[in-house]
Order: structure tokens, then C-alpha cells, then sequence
């Protein structure tokens, strides 16, 4: 079971018995698994036998503990492995009893919570192109098909308000998968509409580099 730097170092946070003494550490445990269950969420923070201990030290470790748990719903982790994780965070014996108690006793109740959250959106696979270029000839409408193998040409009667005559279009297939499912998003466009496509996608690709990289 992996965890990022800052879910670790607010664990070994709540770890140290100067900031989190026994009684506080029990009520956290509590006000942790209640925030995840309850539409309170961090509200539940505002607990007064918590108002001792720093707001901004209280906040990192609710959302280390919040997020440890949610991996450890997700990872369907026992005992032995979620306590060799605490020990490693400088959990005492006793505090790792105390949490997977409160894990044990809320599983049930978190996993119905995270089987019930769809939002993650459908992810891209592959994609698969074609490049429309229709020629009127005669009373027939040519049509020519390019993708990376090869040139295929059909031939169609006439119906100006199907094809675009003498004017390339792009005929685009998005693959994309969704909880082992998978899908097709087909959409046809101009040069200068995947021209401004491609420059958006190249946009929030850097903008999401550099978010990763702060």
C-alpha cells in the first residue's frame, strides 16, 4: 500500500503522542471516518475537544487520514498490512488497534459510498482517423477516404446537404474505456477546427505539467 510524501508526513503527525495525545487521537479517528460518512465532511473538524491542536495541523492530518483510508477501502487491505504501514509511520501499537478498529467497524458503509461515486470520465485509448474529400463529377458525388493505409474511394449520389463539395473533412473515432468498458466517440471536423483542437489539447497537456511539477 503506497502513499504519497504528504499523506505520510500528516500521519506521523497524528503518530506524535505531543500533538495528538491518546483522548484526542480516539475523537480524530472518530471525526475522521464520521467526515468521509456525513454530509458535515470538514466540518466535522470543528469539534471543541480538537480546538487545542492547530487548524492548519488538524486540516493536513484529516486529509492524510481521510486519504489513507479511502486507499485502504480501495486496496481492500487487512490488518497486517495497514498496521506494518502505521508502524512504519511511528503508530504505536495501541493507535494501530485503535484506527483499523474504526476501518473495520466503517468498511462496510465506505465501500457502498465509493461503488456509488461514477466520477471519473471515460479515458482515451486510441484514436483513429480518415480524411473526407468529396469531388463532384458529373451527377455523382466522388468520394475519397485517406487514413494511414491506405485511399478508398465511394461513389454517392448527389445530396449537397450531406457532403460538402470540393471542401476536406476529418472523420474522427475516439476509443475510449470506462470501468473495463469500451466505447467509440465519432465526430467529423474542418482542418481549422482539429488545427484549433490539437492547439487546445497541447494547452491543458502543458498546464497539467506544470500543475504536477509545482
Amino acid at each position: 500500500m503506497e502513499v504519497s510524501e504528504s499523506v505520510m508526513k500528516g500521519l506521523q503527525t497524528l503518530a506524535d503522542p505531543s500533538l495528538f495525545d491518546l483522548k484526542s487521537f480516539i475523537l480524530f479517528t472518530e471525526v475522521a471516518f464520521d467526515s468521509l460518512l456525513s454530509p458535515r465532511g470538514e466540518s466535522a473538524l470543528a469539534n471543541q475537544d480538537l480546538k487545542h491542536i492547530d487548524p492548519i495541523t488538524l486540516k493536513s492530518c484529516h486529509t492524510a487520514a481521510t486519504t489513507f483510508i479511502l486507499e485502504g477501502i480501495k486496496h481492500n487491505v487487512d490488518k497486517s498490512t495497514m498496521g506494518s504501514c502505521l508502524e512504519d509511520l511511528r503508530f504505536s501499537t495501541e493507535r494501530v488497534d485503535i484506527f483499523y478498529t474504526s476501518f473495520q467497524k466503517n468498511k462496510t458503509a465506505l465501500e457502498c459510498l465509493l461503488s456509488s461515486i461514477d466520477s471519473c470520465p471515460p479515458h482515451v485509448t486510441d484514436v483513429t482517423w480518415r480524411l473526407e474529400y468529396c469531388l463532384k463529377v458529373g451527377l455523382l458525388l466522388l468520394l475519397f477516404y485517406v487514413n494511414a493505409l491506405d485511399i478508398s474511394c465511394l461513389f454517392s449520389q448527389q445530396n449537397s446537404h450531406v457532403h460538402k463539395v470540393n471542401q476536406p473533412s476529418y472523420l474522427i473515432s475516439l476509443n475510449t474505456e470506462k470501468g473495463g468498458t469500451s466505447s467509440h466517440i465519432n465526430f467529423n471536423c474542418t482542418m481549422e477546427q482539429l488545427q484549433d483542437l490539437v492547439g487546445k489539447m497541447k494547452d491543458a497537456a502543458k498546464s497539467l505539467e506544470r500543475a504536477t511539477q509545482a
